[in-house]
């Protein structure tokens, strides 16, 4: 005698057609749900939340880059509002301008300059005293805040300073005495630019310490312990393991201190008097205040920023290649 065993809903044994059916009714919903979630994210209720900041973001940023595309091809000008004239469509015609005019050249010459003094010495000076301040133990507190202090104090307050550090009679020539610039450091054509990258890199580097002491918080103590035991030093510690451990916070350290420098308008307005001498402190900012406001070409101004923005995504390109690695 032989007893039928009937196995659990679902499994083989079950009536054909109920199994059969049941598969392509829930099929659809994957699809859908995995299309749902590219779309909205994992957690959709983020959307909502970060809204605010997107609205910002198109508003601030991307709206005026697009609208100053549009002016770079038209011949734009200034008109009392509510006035209605031509902008009429001039094609690649500002841009032909900008590329033939020498001082263009010139004031991107002088931010390639600034960006090959002000980047490294800021990444190698905010890694080293982060590295510094994250093994101090007494007075820890005072020293962060003393090195963040330039950083959120107002640019106009500390160029003062400085104008008073490097004037012609100023504090650095009466040390340096026989042996201080002649022409002094902000009339030099030769360092008027290497001086204001020395400002800048002053003044941020507080801000770019504190990116790099919550990198080094994520770098484990036992690979320190684990050198020292191999009869490494401070020194090879700091190259085998601090430098390693850091490298996603040093990239980030690059892009954002080259974008900074890229941005350069303040320090050479107020130190050298609106980019002297002869131009020689003139960044392409700059410029475009010049060009846009002070001679009412906005459509040439237009035309020098597009040209800035794709300078400044080619170099955070070229970095993120050799800097960042394919960890990155």
């Amino acid at each position: 005698m032989s007893a039928t065993v009937a196995g659990p809903p679902g499994r083989t044994g079950d009536d054909p057609d109920r199994a059969g059916s049941a598969a392509p009714a829930a099929a659809p919903a994957q699809p859908e749900r995995r299309t749902r979630r590219r779309i909205l994210g994992a957690q959709p209720l983020g959307i909502l939340f970060s809204a605010p900041y997107l609205v910002f973001v198109i508003l601030v940023f991307a709206w005026p880059i697009v609208f100053a595309v549009w002016m770079s091809f038209q011949d734009y000008f200034f008109a009392a509002p509510g006035a209605d004239v031509e902008r009429p469509f001039v094609g690649f015609e500002n841009y032909v301008e900008v590329l033939t005019d020498p001082d263009v050249w010139q004031s991107f010459g002088n931010v390639g300059v600034f960006l090959l003094i002000n980047v490294p010495l800021t990444v190698v000076l905010s890694i080293v005293l982060a590295t510094a301040l994250n093994s101090v133990v007494h007075a820890r507190t005072f020293f962060r805040v003393s090195y963040y202090v330039p950083y959120v104090t107002a640019s106009v307050a500390v160029v003062a300073v400085w104008l008073f550090l490097f004037s012609s009679n100023g504090l650095v020539n009466n040390v340096l005495g026989p042996l201080a610039p002649q022409p002094s450091w902000l009339i030099n054509s030769a360092l008027a630019m290497p001086t204001i990258a020395l400002f800048v890199t002053w003044k941020g580097l507080g801000f770019y310490i504190l990116l790099y002491l919550a990198a080094l918080q994520n770098v484990p103590k036992e690979l320190y312990e684990s050198v020292s035991t191999d009869g490494g030093g401070r020194i090879r510690q700091f190259f085998s393991v601090t430098v390693p451990g850091v490298r996603p916070a040093t990239l980030l350290v690059v892009l954002l201190s080259t974008i900074t420098g890229a941005n350069l308008f303040t320090e050479p307005y107020l130190l050298t008097g609106g980019g002297g001498p002869n131009g020689a402190s003139t960044s392409p900012v700059l410029l475009i205040y010049q060009r846009g406001i002070e001679q009412g070409n906005p459509d040439v101004a237009a035309a020098i920023g597009v040209i800035l923005i794709l300078f400044v995504l080619v170099i955070a390109w070229l970095q993120r290649r050799f800097v960042g690695g394919d960890e990155t």
